[in-house]
């Protein structure tokens, strides 16, 4: 299965909620238990700069991927994904233009994981003026 194709805005300084319906070709969610994920932005999709890595082991400030929904209370056979950044962490960023990402979930050891490409595109950030 193809990724999905989805573009976002990041508000600058703003907490950034984003929830995912991960489901399989009959309609019905796929469990993601003993699954990891994983996403980063990049300037181009060939580039070594990263601008943001989210994963699913969160950051202190809540910053990641959630496969329990943002809120973190739906279980993980609901085949929600929560991408959250903190407000704290949208702050630190600072590019021009567009930046790409991709958010794949995995399964097993590297390096040969069982994995998936869920959605990719770009994102845009929308800089703040107050601070």
């Amino acid at each position: 299965m193809a990724a999905g194709k989805y573009n976002f805005i990041i508000e600058q300084g703003t907490t950034f909620v984003l929830n995912l319906q991960y489901k399989d070709s009959s309609g019905e969610s796929v469990d993601l238990t003993n699954y990891y994920g994983r996403m980063q932005l990049r300037p181009t999709k060939a580039s070594n700069t990263i601008y943001l890595t989210l994963s699913s082991s969160l950051n202190s400030d809540g910053t990641g991927l959630n496969f329990s929904g943002s809120n973190g209370n739906l279980p993980p056979s609901s085949g929600s994904i929560g991408i959250y950044i903190a407000s704290c962490t949208s702050s630190l960023l600072n590019f021009d233009g567009e930046a790409y990402y991709d958010l794949e979930i995995y399964s097993g050891s590297a390096p040969c994981a069982f994995t998936v490409r869920l959605i990719e595109g770009q994102v845009q950030l929308n800089k703040e003026v107050t601070r």
